[in-house]
């Protein structure tokens, strides 16, 4: 069953805004390349970076915990480590997270940004080696099958934007859901080849507007309600790597 590729996007800062990509070289056991290599803590996490463990995204400044945070519009250049940030009203941030200054300079900027609704302090931290500030334990790359997305629209009789779902991938051909019955199958996605861990369990970062920042539909009670899941797109693990680019193709082998 084939399917193709509309768009890739990284999410270099957990939470903050999806950046897209024209391709992404897929690594063998990786994560999606430059995906939640940064988090920011919402008060002491508990996170060791000499032993990382996966961590609850409810320890950090994310959609599910404060919907503000998509006030932020944020970009990072991998090649230099610079982070920038802009929102309404505020003066433009830039700084780079690989040191010190840069972090606590950004740390300052989205405390004055989000107010009361951290708890606070506000922590950046950064994932060693390869570990990745993911939301599974062990789905490395996302991917949302867009009818499933127009099917839920459908049913809720209003748009729903792709982007709350904050996959890594986005694609265009499946029927709506077939995607749900496909653990443990092997896809080929681009060049690379992956396995489909499970499907993803949803929770309140998608309720919030990417736009507006704004908590405006309950799409998890809505999965529920409608489709008796709480479901929207599957992990992978990339088992053979290769190059993804948009308009390539994706499907089961």
């Amino acid at each position: 069953m084939q399917a193709q590729v509309v768009s890739l996007y990284r999410h270099p800062v957990k939470g903050f805004t999806p950046e897209r990509l024209d391709q992404a070289e897929l690594v063998a056991g990786q994560c999606f390349p430059c995906d939640r290599l940064y988090a920011v803590e919402d008060g002491p996490s508990g996170f060791d970076p000499a032993a990382p463990a996966h961590i609850s995204k409810m320890k950090f400044a994310v959609l599910a915990k404060i919907p503000q945070v998509a006030k932020a519009r944020t970009a990072y250049d991998p090649a230099t480590g610079v982070f920038t940030a802009r929102a309404e009203g505020r003066a433009d941030f830039a700084g780079d997270l690989r040191g010190d200054e840069g972090r606590r300079g950004f740390e300052t900027w989205l405390a004055d940004l989000l107010g009361d609704a951290v708890q606070g302090p506000l922590r950046v931290i950064a994932g060693p080696g390869d570990y990745r500030f993911m939301d599974s334990r062990s789905g490395y790359v996302s991917i949302v099958n867009l009818a499933s997305v127009r099917d839920l629209a459908d049913r809720l009789g209003r748009p729903v934007d792709p982007l709350r779902f904050r996959a890594n991938l986005y694609v265009e051909g499946w029927p709506a859901w077939a995607e749900n019955d496909w653990t443990g199958r092997t896809m080929r996605v681009g060049e690379a080849r992956a396995q489909v861990l499970k499907p993803i369990v949803r929770c309140a970062a998608t309720h919030v507007d990417p736009v507006t920042a704004e908590r405006d539909i309950e799409l998890v009670k809505a999965l529920f309600d409608h489709y008796g899941h709480m479901f929207c797109g599957v992990y992978l693990n990339v088992e053979t790597g290769g190059a993804v680019r948009e308009g390539d193709g994706v499907g089961l082998v």
